[in-house]
């Protein structure tokens, strides 16, 4: 893994906690929002705290996007499931939400077991990038 990599996968564990939050925050500022008023959808997308956590959130996602393009999911998932903690710290001290003690049980639960699946490879060769390796590495000596 390089650095680069690293930051990728940094900007998508702290893009989507922080958009939620935004977007939690505006809507609890806005108030509640029928499906049936067009006009006051789109009034809450236009309001900032929501606007800024839909940036973020597109950010994520095309970091996310990126970050899938070279690594499993299974890797990618994980290592960005800090997020979950983020979100938990920034609903408490940000939001003043409670959180259940059972709530903050399930979150170390979870960082634990990230743990474990992070310790494997980042990439997993399939069986047909497997089959491609040997007739690459032949082609090579071929044009030298």
């Amino acid at each position: 893994m390089t650095f680069r990599r690293y930051v990728v996968l940094a900007i998508v564990a702290l893009t989507a906690p922080l958009g939620d939050t935004m977007l939690s925050l505006g809507m609890k500022r806005l108030g509640p929002v029928s499906l049936d008023n067009l006009g006051m959808l789109i009034h809450a997308v236009m309001t900032p705290q929501v606007a800024l956590g839909i940036a973020l959130l597109i950010c994520f996602f095309a970091s996310y996007l990126a970050s899938l393009s070279w690594a499993d999911l299974t890797f990618v998932l994980p290592a960005t499931s800090i997020g979950n903690v983020l979100v938990a710290l920034l609903a408490k001290f940000w939001l003043h939400e409670q959180i259940s003690p059972g709530r903050w049980i399930g979150i170390l639960l979870i960082t634990a077991g990230v743990g474990f699946v992070t310790q494997g490879p980042s990439y997993t060769e399939t069986a047909v990038e497997k089959a491609k390796e040997p007739a690459l590495q032949g082609a090579e000596a071929r044009q030298s």
